[in-house]
């Protein structure tokens, strides 16, 4: 399957997924690939992560649960792959996985559910909306707190979730784009810097923070060019907030699209925050100001969409480059 296709494909999924999403039906009956993943992933994590063994001894069991995780539903991507090129019934099937593999629309819509609770029943609502998105104890947010974290999960997850993806299909086909949705999720799960997953969780984290360098810049530069069309935008601090703040996150690679939104936006974004109780020293992202509200999560999501059909232009303009 060669690049045209690749194309063709990745741009049809991109249209499906931001239409309709993964439908709540189609979950409930069948659940979903990420929480495929995820069940895989536990299965490794109780096995695996014996808290009696060595620091060493489990840093090397958690190398070994994560090629396994890599390994076994890369290989069932394989066969799909290979199946959707002999009928056109296989590519449509190829589009569907594809396309369920894509974060977009529910990033959207969660997003676009914090507003709406700030805006229809203020700042409890609000806190609940928010809940769903980050991990931070959204009883410390007050209002304009809640605004920052949607904006900066939009941001963020901009890149994990719609345009990584699409960066790895274009690589690997639907094989590249489910080892890196593996280890993606493998991260979130077990990447943390605790007790437990300390060493366990290692390599999902630093192999999850090479996966998504390439993707992390693109969305930064993509929101910079979208500010252009934004009422308001400023593409021009887009691009300074990049320079000046992305390396000082605690990420090698949120730093870049949320420095751009917070540029683009006018917004200081990040900064100190609280998980489980803890205060975190985090580094602010732009100059602007901190008093964001439901208006400005309307604008980043505005700001997004402008992304997201730029990024779809230029997948048909490759296409169409493809087929000479």
């Amino acid at each position: 399957m060669g690049l045209e296709t690749h194309l063709a494909v990745l741009l049809a999924a991109l249209v499906l997924e931001a239409a309709i999403g993964y439908p709540d039906w189609m979950f409930r009956a069948i659940g979903h690939p990420v929480s495929w993943i995820g069940a895989l992933i536990s299965s490794l994590d109780r096995t695996l992560n014996q808290p009696s063994w060595r620091f060493s001894i489990r840093r090397a069991a958690g190398v070994i649960a994560l090629l396994a995780l890599i390994a076994f539903p890369t290989a069932i991507a394989v066969v799909i792959q290979n199946l959707a090129s002999q009928s056109w019934i296989g590519t449509v099937a190829l589009v569907i996985a594809t396309a369920s593999l894509v974060a977009g629309r529910s990033l959207y819509d969660h997003v676009r559910d914090v507003a709406t609770a700030l805006e229809r029943s203020g700042l409890i609502e609000g806190r609940k909306a928010v809940a769903r998105i980050v991990g931070r104890d959204p009883d410390a947010l007050d209002e304009p707190g809640v605004a920052r974290a949607a904006i900066e999960s939009l941001a963020e997850n901009a890149s994990d979730g719609v345009v990584a993806p699409a960066i790895w299909f274009l690589i690997g086909g639907l094989p590249g784009l489910v080892a890196y949705k593996a280890i993606n999720t493998a991260d979130s799960m077990i990447g943390h810097r605790s007790e437990k997953y300390e060493a366990f969780g290692w390599a999902a984290a630093r192999l999850d923070d090479l996966v998504n360098l390439p993707a992390s810049r693109l969305t930064g530069a993509v929101f910079a060019a979208a500010a252009t069309l934004l009422p308001g935008g400023d593409p021009r601090a887009a691009v300074e907030a990049m320079r000046r703040d992305a390396k000082g996150h605690r990420s090698p690679n949120a730093g870049w699209p949320e420095s751009a939104m917070a540029g683009a936006l006018g917004l200081k974004l990040n900064g100190p925050r609280q998980y489980g109780g803890v205060m975190t020293n985090d580094a602010f992202m732009g100059d602007g100001r901190r008093d964001a509200n439901s208006n400005d999560i309307r604008r980043a999501l505005h700001l997004s969409l402008i992304a997201w059909v730029m990024m779809l232009g230029l997948i048909a303009v490759a296409y169409i480059i493809a087929r000479g």
